[in-house]
């Protein structure tokens, strides 16, 4: 029993010793465990007379007790100089101006969308919608394209199961609006549209804007006033040249083709003509007692005009150096 302070001695000098606490644990089996040196003579004790024992046993708990202060406190330093070396490594300096939350910004074909519409609204014009996935009669049938007609060939498209067809035009949304309301009509309709094509002018997916007013007496005049107006205000030019250069289309008669005078010459911007009779028949109204025009244009294609932008990729590439110039 004569060696308790040099086995305590030698433990404290273990304990201040080691830096981590792995260590630290193996330095306490060393000397509290099962078969550790304070242990051991603790287990010595029942050797001894009653009287040798409580006074070695109070010498061995004494040692024992200042070895697991002093452990206890190693332990609690070695923790604080984890954490600040810790808050060292992440220490921020409050002085440097603030990072700041990065602000997102609608996409440009957004943006022109919100200001046609905006156009478009003042003009007494409605704004309807309708499905991306559309059936046979209401893409083709109902608008004078039979299944034979060669319009179709024009607007290969992507086909689903059942014969259903990925519209080809927002022109749709305009025949199941005709279905379910009676005219006086007056209504746009944009939306996502498909067709296979892929350029720097085309896309398998772009997006399409049509305008429909069918009501009593609507004539070609109001068609060209319509459109010539609106083209005016979008460019923000008074003095923009329009043209309607005749053309073909199986759902308006007579036909033409939308032009716009530009630096580099005559520019087609879009399609429009008179709702043909036979569009309006398909949907239950009188061609004899109601006229309408329609009329399209493509949302992207006027992006481009609008933000000088010359390939139509650049709108569905993701590519945040050029969304980001448009916010």
């Amino acid at each position: 029993m004569n060696n308790v302070d040099a086995i305590l001695q030698a433990g404290l000098a273990a304990v201040a010793a080691v830096s981590d606490l792995v260590e630290l644990e193996q330095v306490k089996a060393r000397y509290l465990g099962k078969s550790g040196e304070i242990t051991g003579l603790l287990k010595q004790l029942g050797a001894l007379g009653a009287d040798e024992r409580k006074a070695a046993g109070a010498v061995i708990n004494a040692a024992k007790q200042a070895f697991e202060a002093a452990h206890n406190a190693r332990r609690d330093a070695i923790n604080a100089e984890k954490l600040a070396r810790q808050l060292a490594a992440e220490a921020l300096d409050v002085t440097l101006p603030g990072r700041g939350t990065g602000n997102g910004g609608l996409h440009p074909v957004t943006l022109t969308l919100e200001r046609i519409t905006t156009l478009f609204r003042s003009l007494g014009f409605e704004v309807a919608d309708g499905p991306e996935i559309e059936t046979d009669f209401h893409n083709f049938q109902a608008l004078n394209i039979p299944a034979d007609h060669p319009a179709r060939a024009m607007q290969d498209t992507f086909y689903v199961e059942g014969g259903d067809v990925l519209r080809t035009h927002t022109s749709p949304i305009q025949v199941r609006y005709m279905l379910d309301n009676e005219p006086p009509i007056k209504i746009i309709a944009p939306g996502r549209v498909y067709r296979v094509d892929s350029d720097a002018t085309h896309s398998p997916m772009f997006h399409q804007m049509e305008g429909l007013w069918v009501e009593e007496g609507v004539s070609f005049a109001d068609l060209k006033a319509t459109v010539t107006d609106f083209l005016r205000r979008f460019f923000e030019r008074d003095d923009l040249q329009v043209r309607f250069r005749p053309s073909f289309f199986p759902f308006t008669e007579p036909s033409a083709e939308i032009d716009v005078l530009g630096e580099k010459g005559w520019l087609e911007v879009g399609g429009c003509g008179m709702v043909h009779p036979n569009v309006l028949r398909n949907v239950n109204i009188d061609p004899e007692k109601y006229t309408g025009f329609a009329f399209g244009i493509g949302l992207d294609r006027f992006a481009m005009l609008r933000y000088g932008v010359n390939d139509l990729r650049l709108f569905f590439e993701n590519d945040l150096s050029f969304l980001k110039q448009f916010n």
